[in-house]
């Protein structure tokens, strides 16, 4: 199929498409959009950083075989 025999109809559906959704969102009243959320973000009182320290020993090549099995 020859694409360049239907630009003209490709261009006017485009068109089309573009103008109902404009036309859809224009009508929507200010009032009735949903309000974005808003976020509230609390400050700790103490600005000291959680840590978190994990003591473990390492696993040797046995126990790792061990696992694996």
């Amino acid at each position: 199929m020859n694409i360049s025999k239907h630009m003209e109809f490709i261009f006017l559906g485009a068109l089309a498409l573009i103008g109902a959704s404009a036309a859809a969102t224009a009508a929507v009243p200010a009032l009735m959009a949903p309000l974005a959320p808003t976020a509230y973000i609390q400050t700790l009182q103490d600005n000291e950083m959680q840590t978190v320290v994990v003591a473990a020993k390492r696993l040797t090549a046995e126990e790792k075989a061990a696992l694996g099995e």
